[in-house]
Protein backbone atom coordinates (compact mmCIF):
# COMPACT_ATOMS: atom_id res chain seq x y z
CA UNK A 1 0.00 0.00 0.00
CA UNK A 2 1.41 3.18 -0.86
CA UNK A 3 1.39 6.08 1.27
CA UNK A 4 -1.06 8.16 -0.27
CA UNK A 5 -3.41 4.88 -0.33
CA UNK A 6 -2.82 4.44 3.38
CA UNK A 7 -3.14 8.65 3.89
CA UNK A 8 -6.55 8.53 2.05
CA UNK A 9 -7.48 5.48 4.31
CA UNK A 10 -6.70 6.86 7.71
CA UNK A 11 -7.96 10.57 6.70
CA UNK A 12 -9.07 11.46 10.57
CA UNK A 13 -6.61 10.46 11.80
CA UNK A 14 -3.96 12.17 9.89
CA UNK A 15 -5.53 15.42 9.23
CA UNK A 16 -5.58 19.03 11.28
CA UNK A 17 -8.20 19.52 13.83
CA UNK A 18 -10.79 21.41 11.12
CA UNK A 19 -12.32 23.68 14.26
CA UNK A 20 -8.35 24.46 14.51
CA UNK A 21 -7.59 25.73 10.49
CA UNK A 22 -11.32 27.45 10.61
CA UNK A 23 -10.48 29.69 13.37
CA UNK A 24 -6.84 30.41 11.21
CA UNK A 25 -8.52 30.97 8.64
CA UNK A 26 -11.40 33.18 10.30
CA UNK A 27 -8.28 35.15 11.82
CA UNK A 28 -6.26 35.48 8.85
CA UNK A 29 -8.76 36.96 6.11
CA UNK A 30 -10.23 40.57 6.60
CA UNK A 31 -12.97 41.09 8.17
CA UNK A 32 -15.04 41.36 4.73
CA UNK A 33 -13.70 38.58 3.41
CA UNK A 34 -15.08 34.76 3.45
CA UNK A 35 -14.54 31.70 1.86
CA UNK A 36 -17.12 28.53 1.16
CA UNK A 37 -16.51 25.67 3.25
CA UNK A 38 -15.20 23.65 0.06
CA UNK A 39 -12.39 26.21 0.25
CA UNK A 40 -11.72 26.04 4.19
CA UNK A 41 -12.09 21.93 3.51
CA UNK A 42 -9.08 22.23 0.01
CA UNK A 43 -7.15 24.36 2.93
CA UNK A 44 -6.86 21.80 5.35
CA UNK A 45 -6.24 19.04 2.53
CA UNK A 46 -3.33 21.34 1.12
CA UNK A 47 -2.37 22.01 4.92
CA UNK A 48 -2.26 18.22 5.27
CA UNK A 49 -0.49 17.63 2.12
CA UNK A 50 2.59 20.32 3.64
CA UNK A 51 2.83 18.87 6.62
CA UNK A 52 3.17 15.48 5.08
CA UNK A 53 5.74 16.47 2.35
CA UNK A 54 7.97 17.98 4.95
CA UNK A 55 7.25 15.20 7.44
CA UNK A 56 8.57 13.00 4.52
CA UNK A 57 11.95 14.93 3.77
CA UNK A 58 12.62 15.29 7.14
CA UNK A 59 12.72 11.32 7.83
CA UNK A 60 14.69 11.29 4.29
CA UNK A 61 17.36 13.49 5.91
CA UNK A 62 16.95 11.55 9.42
CA UNK A 63 17.56 8.56 7.90
CA UNK A 64 20.41 9.69 5.76
CA UNK A 65 22.27 10.77 8.85
CA UNK A 66 21.37 7.03 10.93
CA UNK A 67 19.37 8.95 13.11
CA UNK A 68 16.13 7.48 14.47
CA UNK A 69 14.51 10.79 15.59
CA UNK A 70 13.36 13.29 13.66
CA UNK A 71 15.45 16.65 15.13
CA UNK A 72 14.22 20.52 14.58
CA UNK A 73 17.24 20.24 12.27
CA UNK A 74 15.66 17.45 10.06
CA UNK A 75 12.60 20.05 9.81
CA UNK A 76 14.96 23.27 8.76
CA UNK A 77 16.69 21.07 6.45
CA UNK A 78 13.85 19.72 4.35
CA UNK A 79 12.55 23.10 4.40
CA UNK A 80 15.81 24.17 2.56
CA UNK A 81 15.98 21.19 0.71
CA UNK A 82 12.22 21.20 -0.92
CA UNK A 83 12.63 25.04 -1.89
CA UNK A 84 11.44 26.65 1.30
CA UNK A 85 13.89 28.85 2.77
CA UNK A 86 12.22 31.95 2.76
CA UNK A 87 10.34 30.29 5.79
CA UNK A 88 13.15 28.85 7.72
CA UNK A 89 14.13 32.46 9.77
CA UNK A 90 10.27 32.39 10.82
CA UNK A 91 10.49 28.87 11.79
CA UNK A 92 13.36 29.29 13.50
CA UNK A 93 11.39 31.93 15.67
CA UNK A 94 8.69 30.00 16.17
CA UNK A 95 10.19 26.89 17.56
CA UNK A 96 12.10 29.02 20.02
CA UNK A 97 8.93 30.46 20.74
CA UNK A 98 7.19 27.03 21.18
CA UNK A 99 10.47 26.39 23.27
CA UNK A 100 9.70 28.99 25.73
CA UNK A 101 6.24 28.31 26.21
CA UNK A 102 6.70 25.19 27.11
CA UNK A 103 9.19 25.80 30.24
CA UNK A 104 6.29 27.83 31.32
Amino acid sequence: MSDHEFAASNDDELSLPRATVYKLIGEMLPKDVTCTKETRDMLIDCCNEFIHLIASESNEICEKESKRTIAPEHVLAALKELGFEKYIDEVKEAYEEHKVQQTK
